[in-house]
């Protein structure tokens, strides 16, 4: 009997010739004894409902890029079952399909899946909302969601860079705000702010940020920076070339299972979680992680992503 596959496609994502794609994954799934039943997306959301309404099958893909993976991970949380769930990243940045091991080969992408290794994953949560690998605030942030799709399809990653120069003459902003981490409480001001559970942020200029990123141990990463000028952010990041983040002067660094901050009125900028704008009228944010569920994923970096 063969076993049932669900593929919730985003067909808006990234580049390259999708009848291709969709005609090659399904003969390797066939191959491998997989029926395959293909959902398309068509607006934001769809990812997450179709995983809510899904009947239980052995296994569910999502093709997308990072925030359709976002959008099904929200879905599959909120299951009283969720399911087995892959990711076949076709964004343009694909930051979580570089952690994760990926390559820019879609055959030998599709066969990683198929011989993969389940791992349980850690989702965080900010104020109830899901993300995968990052939530962040700050100036520059806004690119990784703002940045056309005509431009992304265009020039690829360059495209982030492109639209990110068109930003370099505004004011670095800094957050007043009061924080709640490990029983202690905290005031500062900040211009940036990273809760992260990953080691590669490409869509924003950083990667291998952390060295040692676990996905499983039911913690995450925190870095507020305040950084007061260009001049500043740009030599932390010439140091990320050799050293991480937490070593950088001008950052507090921290690896938590929850942190509340509050600031002091509503920051203008909304937060970027999963590449995506998550948009709000709050002044106080809870950021925690909880044990996710069961992922298929490739085995080239599982043990140095988990425990």
């Amino acid at each position: 009997m063969s076993k049932q596959c669900t593929l919730i496609y985003n067909p808006e994502s990234g580049i390259g010739d999708k009848q291709a794609f969709l005609k090659l994954f399904q003969e390797i799934f066939a191959e491998n004894g997989y029926q395959v039943t293909v959902k398309g997306t068509e607006r934001k959301g769809d990812a997450t409902h179709i995983i809510e309404q899904l009947e239980a099958v052995d296994l569910v893909i999502v093709a997308g890029g990072d925030g359709t993976l976002n959008e099904a991970v929200t879905g599959n949380i909120r299951r009283e079952q969720p399911l087995l769930l892959s990711y076949l990243p076709l964004g343009t940045t694909n930051d979580v399909g570089a952690m994760y091991g990926f390559s820019k080969d879609m055959r030998s992408n599709i066969e990683r899946i198929i011989h993969g290794t389940k791992k349980e994953i850690d989702v965080c949560l900010i104020n109830q909302q899901p993300f995968i690998y990052v939530a962040c605030l700050g100036k520059f942030v806004n690119v990784s969601y703002e940045t056309p799709r005509e431009l992304k399809k265009k020039y690829g990653k360059i495209a982030y860079i492109l639209y990110g120069i068109t930003q370099l003459h505004e004011k670095i902003e800094l957050y007043p705000l009061t924080y709640q981490i490990d029983g202690k409480e905290y005031k500062g001001e900040y211009s940036f702010i990273f809760i992260t559970n990953t080691s590669h942020l490409a869509g924003l200029g950083l990667e291998n940020i952390y060295k040692d990123v676990k996905l499983n141990d039911h913690m995450f990463e925190v870095a507020l920076c305040n950084l007061k000028t260009k001049k500043e952010i740009l030599a932390a990041l010439y140091s990320l070339r050799t050293t991480v983040l937490s070593n950088i002067p001008g950052i507090t660094y921290y690896q938590t299972k929850q942190i509340d901050i509050q600031f002091d009125d509503v920051p203008p900028s909304s937060w970027c979680i999963d590449g995506e704008e998550f948009k709000h009228h709050d002044k106080v944010f809870h950021l925690e992680v909880r044990r996710g569920f069961q992922m298929l994923i490739p085995k080239d970096n599982v043990e140095k992503l988990f425990q």
